[in-house]
């Protein structure tokens, strides 16, 4: 079994992002297992934390939890061009202590998206940058921009575009893919 870890850049309740994750996951082939990953409950990152041997229960549950991870999905929105501050301090807390990196070397793929046109543009090309220090494999086509996210889904949360529902499957194929190369 292969499990994919979903990380989602908004705690809003009515999360685009989060609905929009939750309909990818079900892309998924048999043999992998997809699960979302808690990343709103973790403290600002702080080294004191590591070099103290404090470290909050929240943040080596979420350690633990990553370790077990065998790639990892981000969907996220765009905030002020650039990726939510939560995602950021995620990824910061799982790269410490410096040499116990829970991503180094797990596939990655990321989903942007926005209510508006840019379709998460900067979020997505930011993302990129600190997953190439963490030797995060991501992938690099199809790259997923969502544009008008809020008119992608019904009232329950569903895409009911096939076009979308058809790109979003060709997306998790590649990921899937991708995974699968480095699993190898």
């Amino acid at each position: 079994m292969v499990r994919v870890g979903i990380l989602v850049g908004s705690l809003r309740r009515e999360s685009f992002s989060k609905k929009i994750a939750a309909n990818v996951a079900e892309l998924f082939p048999n043999g992998f297992e997809t699960s979302f990953v808690e990343i709103g409950n973790l403290p600002l990152y702080n080294q004191d934390f590591d070099d103290d041997h404090d470290v909050p229960a929240e943040m080596t549950a979420f350690r633990n939890k990553m370790k077990e991870i065998d790639a990892v999905l981000f969907v996220t929105p765009e905030y002020n061009r650039s990726i939510p501050a939560v995602l950021k301090n995620a990824l910061d807390v799982g790269s410490r202590p410096y040499g116990s990196s829970v991503w180094d070397g797990k596939p990655a793929a990321i989903i942007s998206q926005s209510p508006g046109n840019i379709s998460g543009f900067g979020a997505n090309h930011h993302l990129r940058q600190p997953l190439v220090f963490l030797n995060m494999p991501v992938l690099q086509q199809p790259e997923a921009y969502l544009a008008n996210s809020a008119d992608l889904l019904n009232e329950n949360g569903e895409i009911t575009n096939e076009g979308t529902i058809q790109f979003l499957q060709t997306f998790v194929d590649a990921f899937v893919d991708l995974i699968k190369r480095y699993q190898a």
